[in-house]
């Protein structure tokens, strides 16, 4: 995995650095795994926009990734490593031996050709998926399940990586990306590795245009604002706004949003960092 920068030829690519996409092994897509992908704009089934600078963009075709893992003790040949436009990993093409074709996430350092499998009683090799009671102490990890059977859940994005510290009886215990140690029921399955394109956090888009590319409008601070449209509105001159909060009222900077009395947190042992 490397990183692309121009020369500053045109003033968008004076600070340009993006992938440089070597690890792509081809760009065309399976096509019985591919499906549309309509866009939303930030609009619910009602119309009403729920999110907002949103709209625009490519078109994109969704491709069906396999994060439940299931198809136990038949070997698996990776044919193909593509850019999936979906998410910030890279995906990987699976030729199974009894020819059905998936994607996966990409774990980082994978190769075509390389074979994966998945089940009980796999050996915790790059790319193979266990349940976390076979998984050795101090494995890296990704594509981790919070229900078994339900399909991976956390640590899907690129370059993402948890760590499975211990076991406690029937919990396994896991240090998440954010620092945060849970703990996860032991017949939920994880993916041996860590996730693909770990440079994506490095990438400068250069100029406005390619967020629109994305399918992201601009975004208005609200301290520009009037006060009638935000809480940090107004004010003689270009006032600083008062306290950091979102359009509805609700504290930005230290305030937590969790709630206190949610379920999942009698399954967290350390909260993660600030």
């Amino acid at each position: 995995m490397a990183l692309k920068k121009y020369k500053p030829v045109t003033p968008g690519q004076r600070f340009k650095v993006i992938s440089a996409f070597d690890d792509i092994t081809t760009n065309k897509p399976e096509r019985s795994l591919l499906c549309p992908h309509p866009k939303t704009g930030g609009r619910n089934n009602s119309g009403k926009m729920t999110m907002r600078n949103r709209g625009g963009g490519h078109k994109k075709m969704y491709r069906f990734i396999d994060f439940r893992r299931d198809k136990d003790g038949i070997p698996a040949t990776v044919k193909t490593i593509e850019y999936d436009p979906n998410r910030s990993a890279r995906i990987a093409l699976l030729f199974y031996a009894d020819g059905e074709k998936r994607y996966m996430l990409a774990p980082h350092g994978i190769q075509v050709g390389q074979q994966v499998v998945s089940g009980t009683g796999v050996a915790p090799d790059l790319g193979n998926c266990l349940p976390l009671a076979e998984i050795p102490f101090g494995s890296i990890i990704h594509n981790i399940e919070l229900r078994p059977g339900q399909g991976a859940k956390m640590v899907r994005s690129a370059g993402s990586y948890a760590q499975l510290m211990s076991r406690d009886g029937k919990y396994a215990i896991i240090r998440m990306p954010s620092g945060e140690t849970r703990m996860i029921l032991c017949t939920c399955r994880a993916t041996i590795g860590m996730v693909s394109n770990t440079d994506h956090n490095l990438e400068v888009s250069g100029k406005a245009g390619r967020s629109r590319w994305l399918g992201r409008r601009p975004r208005v601070r609200g301290v520009v604002m009037n006060p009638v449209d935000h809480p940090m509105g107004g004010g003689e001159g270009r006032a600083s706004g008062g306290h950091p909060r979102s359009r509805k009222g609700l504290p930005a900077k230290g305030y937590r949003t969790r709630h206190p009395k949610k379920n999942s947190s009698q399954y967290i042992i350390e909260r993660r960092k600030k």
